[in-house]
């Protein structure tokens, strides 16, 4: 069961805005998430200030997403080694001080193709160590009372990102190359990382180190073992992970089915992201709900109808031809995905070691980038070969199938640990 309260371990909005580390942490994810976004837009805008070679010109944006996944994909585990063996405030904000640094090498750098290229995966290869950091951080500020609230928080936070750095982004762009175009874009997303880096250097943590590993020699491949397997004999924590993974895969194919459905609901097609905010919306009104009265929910069930939900908001969409019932089921898609992602997301903090906490993060990270790769990858041309319907309930199936078969798999266990 959930730890129980004691008298002045409140839970809640409340509690956790009383908190000063939580808030300084926080604070720090939220300008670090949307510097992140608005990074995607500028990349996009930077590419006609640089000699792109022809064989590349059509499909420079996708080598840009391509090179900042590969580091998420092949080194987000690995990660999670460090984060063990460092402070993770340092850990954060050197992460936060690199990042604005490469950013501010752009306009020092020739406007090359590859430069931009090298520069953004080496942006995504730091940013592999900031995220099982925070992740592993939140427990280390708030109290066993307050985890599901902080998780909404974030988790709010993270989608929050996405409709404000894509929904802003190309504006605050624009208005800064105004003011000056000479490196003005760069010195903007820089800043919020500064920002974000200064706010971590407040967050107080109390955090005991084993400094005798700084002495052994690090074996990436034993230590990624020593985590995998303790992945693999804790059942509770694998399917938790499981979870969230099928959970991002089907978030991340919402932007391209988005784009399929917009002649189905009367939209043109740069008007897609109408129908994909509405999901982010949802799940921060969940995410919201959760943080207020998740306590006194049955936190145990709560994956199980969130899945049933998205599978039946999926399935409900094959049907839609009226865009104001087709953003009610975006909606609904998304605040069912509330009920998997905050949850699960607590319990895997709540059940890992402290020691242990980097490497299972890393895993996370790891697993969860995968699942976002993969719709990129298969949505569109299934979606080509066999039509958006037969796709949608190909989706809605394997939501639901997922969601009975790691609900029914860890029932019982899940009853003692929630």
């Amino acid at each position: 069961m959930l730890p129980a309260k004691t008298p002045t371990e409140a839970s809640g909005f409340k509690a956790l805005l009383k908190n000063r580390p939580f808030l300084f942490l926080w604070g720090g994810q939220v300008f670090s998430q949307i510097a992140d976004k608005v990074l995607i837009v500028m990349g996009s805008a930077l590419l006609t200030d640089y000699h792109v070679p022809a064989r590349f010109a059509t499909s420079a944006f996708s080598y840009l997403l391509i090179a900042s996944t590969i580091p998420a994909i092949l080194l987000g585990a690995a990660a999670g080694i460090f984060v063990d063996r460092y402070p993770k405030k340092k850990i954060m904000v050197l992460a936060d001080i690199l990042r604005a640094g490469l950013i501010l090498l752009l306009p020092l750098l020739p406007k090359e193709f590859p430069v931009l290229l090298a520069i953004i995966f080496a942006h995504s290869l730091v940013t592999q160590a900031s995220a099982p950091a925070e992740q592993s951080a939140i427990p280390l500020v708030v109290p066993p009372a307050n985890l599901l609230t902080a998780n909404a928080m974030f988790a709010t936070t993270n989608v929050g990102s996405v409709i404000l750095g894509f929904g802003i982004g190309e504006t605050i762009l624009t208005a800064v190359t105004q003011i000056s175009r000479n490196g003005s874009q760069e010195i903007l997303v820089a800043s919020f990382y500064l920002v974000a880096a200064g706010l971590g250097k407040l967050v107080k943590i109390r955090e005991t180190i084993d400094t005798s590993k700084h002495a052994r020699k690090i074996k990436p491949w034993h230590e990624l073992k020593e985590g995998f397997d303790y992945l693999q004999s804790n059942k509770i924590l694998l399917n938790a992970m499981l979870q969230i993974a099928v959970l991002s895969s089907t978030i991340a194919a919402l932007p391209i089915l988005a784009v399929a459905l917009t002649a189905q609901v009367g939209l043109v097609l740069k008007q897609f992201g109408s129908l994909v905010a509405p999901a982010g919306i949802g799940l921060v009104f969940g995410a919201g709900i959760l943080g207020h009265f998740g306590q006194r929910l049955q936190q145990k069930s709560l994956p199980l109808v969130g899945f049933i939900i998205m599978s039946i908001a999926l399935a409900i969409f094959t049907f839609v031809s009226n865009l104001p019932i087709a953003l009610l089921c975006a909606g609904i898609l998304g605040f069912g995905a509330s009920l998997i992602q905050v949850p699960m997301q607590t319990l895997i903090q709540e059940r890992t070691p402290k020691s242990m906490r980097g490497k299972v993060f890393g895993f996370q990270n790891n697993a969860v980038n995968i699942a976002l790769s993969v719709p990129l990858v298969v949505t569109g041309p299934l979606t080509e070969r066999f039509g958006l319907q037969p796709v949608l309930w190909g989706m809605s199936a394997i939501v639901m199938i997922a969601g009975l078969w790691t609900w029914n798999s860890t029932r019982h266990v899940l009853e003692d640990a929630l």
